[in-house]
């Protein structure tokens, strides 16, 4: 009987540790968190060079350049290399600029070979011309010279880059503004009106006056042009956009200048002004804009 108990209670024994063991394996178990590791480490992007300032966007040409072989960019000369305006309306800045040695070179762009030279000085002035651009190392400016001939399918204002080290620059304050809609002619300086007039004539739809910014080239009087009546002519840098020549010249330079008749689209291109206004116009600096709208 006692051997019997033993048994039982053995049996008994092993029973409840079976199921003490069962419930430790059905129980559920808290989630065992995962092996942390390492964070991956992004190496630090390289931040990107700013981009080089608009007054520094052309690096420096120090080269030599013998402009002696060049063609002068002069009112008589036609220099296929210089680029037309890209943007006829667009501003000018206060800025005149002129050659610092008897002739420097005249770039298409910066870092290209100069394809002509601008001279101190010339027989019809056009050697102090208009900035557009500024650069630390560079000014593009407006040109007296031709691109082509309308002949040829080309005409409008040229341009070129000038090195800044090749360059006196100054002040110019002054900006003649033409409308031919409104028949005015306005005079700024530092943006104010200075002199306004109204009413002169302008180019045929055959011989049109040409649009867009040029400037002051040259001033001069001809006696022999009686229709001026001894008024000075103001001649402007660009020439008509359908003339290859005029009067017997191999150019066909567009001017203010005095003339009796002076209303409506009557001109062969020059835009014909009364006395005072030719008067007032001659006595700008030579270089000074003109701004030609519709």
């Amino acid at each position: 009987m006692e051997r019997r108990r033993r048994n039982l209670v053995a049996i008994s024994a092993a029973v409840t540790a079976a199921g003490v063991l069962s419930a430790v394996l059905l129980w559920p178990r808290p989630e065992t968190p995962p092996l942390e590791t390492a964070p991956t480490i992004s190496p630090s992007p390289t931040a990107p060079s700013p981009p080089p300032s608009p007054a520094e966007r052309y690096p420096a040409d120090s080269a030599a350049y013998d402009v002696a072989a060049l063609p002068a960019a002069q009112v008589y000369s036609v220099i296929p290399g210089l680029p037309l305006d890209p943007d006829p309306g667009g501003p000018v800045l206060p800025l005149s600029a002129s050659a610092a040695a008897p002739s420097v070179p005249v770039f298409p762009e910066p870092g290209s070979p100069p394809v002509a030279q601008l001279p101190q000085a010339q027989a019809h002035d056009g050697t102090t011309v208009p900035v557009i651009e500024q650069h630390t190392h560079w000014v593009k400016v407006l040109l007296p010279a031709r691109a082509g001939l309308p002949s040829g399918g080309v005409e409008g204002q040229t341009t070129g880059w000038l090195r800044a080290s090749d360059v006196t620059l100054s002040d110019n304050p002054y900006v003649v503004t033409v409308s031919i809609s409104s028949g005015t002619i306005a005079v700024a300086e530092s943006g104010q009106t200075v002199y306004e007039s109204s009413g002169f004539a302008y180019g045929t739809p055959a011989t049109p006056t040409p649009l867009g910014r040029t400037f002051i080239m040259t001033v001069f009087t001809d006696p022999s042009a009686t229709y001026t009546r001894g008024n000075p002519t103001t001649a402007l840098a660009v020439q008509s956009p359908t003339l290859d020549g005029f009067g017997g010249a191999s150019v066909a330079v567009t001017a203010f200048h005095y003339h009796d008749a002076r209303s409506g689209p009557i001109s062969n291109g020059c835009i014909r002004v009364d006395a005072a206004t030719a008067q007032y116009l001659a006595g700008l600096p030579l270089g000074t804009p003109v701004l030609v709208a519709p």
